[in-house]
């Protein structure tokens, strides 16, 4: 009885040892995380719609610890109103605070849509950057129905509802308005270029037909600051009032767990959940891009 009530003495005080011990390392994440740093926020792959990542740079431009905002791109583009939500977010930040946007291997388009709402831009010499554009794309499946053997009838209450349809020929009045909806969207883009790095005349011309370019090309147009990595980043950030040396911690959307096995294989619903809507967007309807092709 006597060695029972020693366990059972012993393990209580194991169990309250690793209490303390658990409330002192969640005080030391708290601690550390109020603590100044510079928080680091990846966009990385298509560009679409997420208020969730919109919210939480919301909170980077509210949260007293965050001295600064390093934006790490590595992206195509995506969508025209989700690249101009995004840069939207990212200027939120920037009315308070400083923010420098680092280049990865790709910052095309809409990607280069977030690089302009920072401060400073850096890209490494060979990043793929530029490429100011819209495009509008869509899907011609009469032949491949011709083939089958199946027709389509359509009706509509106009002749712009609707349009483009894969199952008939897009009227030229449509064509027509389509490239206004298109123009539209790429004076949006042009100006903010020329808004947010001084370009104008030839200089506008040169460097928003569209073309893409390499980070040294981009730097000799006038479209990005600097040459460099996450270092030279810092470095600009140290000269513009951010304390030197502290710490860098990366910035992420919290998803929604999904079940044992899902995190065993890697699968986040939420971002099953994200990706099956990207798709749904990519194939329902018209859709504008800013987007390397």
């Amino acid at each position: 009885m006597r060695r029972i009530f020693t366990f059972w003495r012993l393990f209580a005080l194991a169990v309250l040892g690793l209490a303390i011990y658990a409330a002192a390392s969640t005080d030391a994440v708290r601690e550390a995380r109020g603590a100044p740093h510079v928080a680091r926020f990846d966009v990385a792959g298509l560009i679409t719609a997420d208020p969730a990542r919109d919210a939480l740079l919301r909170e980077l431009a509210e949260d007293e610890a965050v001295a600064a905002v390093m934006i790490r791109i590595d992206s195509p583009g995506g969508t025209v109103a989700g690249s101009e939500a995004l840069y939207e977010a990212i200027r939120t930040i920037a009315e308070v605070k400083p923010v420098v946007a680092q280049m990865e291997e790709v910052a095309a388009s809409g990607g280069y849509i977030a690089a302009i709402a920072a401060d400073h831009i850096v890209a490494r010499g060979n990043t793929l950057t530029g490429s100011i554009g819209v495009v509008k794309q869509e899907v011609d499946a009469r032949g491949l129905l011709d083939s089958l053997g199946v027709a389509i009838s359509e009706r509509r209450s106009d002749v712009f509802k609707a349009r483009p349809s894969p199952f008939s020929e897009t009227p030229p009045e449509v064509a027509a308005w389509e490239e206004e909806l298109l123009d539209d969207a790429y004076q949006w883009f042009r100006a903010l270029v020329a808004e947010r790095r001084g370009l104008e005349g030839p200089a506008l011309e040169d460097a928003s037909n569209g073309r893409a370019f390499s980070g040294r090309q981009a730097l000799a147009r006038g479209l990005v600051d600097e040459i460099g990595g996450p270092e030279a980043a810092l470095e600009w950030l140290s000269a513009n009032g951010v304390a030197r040396g502290l710490p860098v911690r990366q910035a992420e959307v919290e998803r929604e767990r999904g079940s044992l096995l899902g995190r065993f294989l890697g699968l986040d619903p939420s971002e099953l959940r994200r990706a099956s809507a990207q798709f749904d967007r990519l194939t329902s309807g018209p859709r504008f891009y800013s987007i390397l092709q």
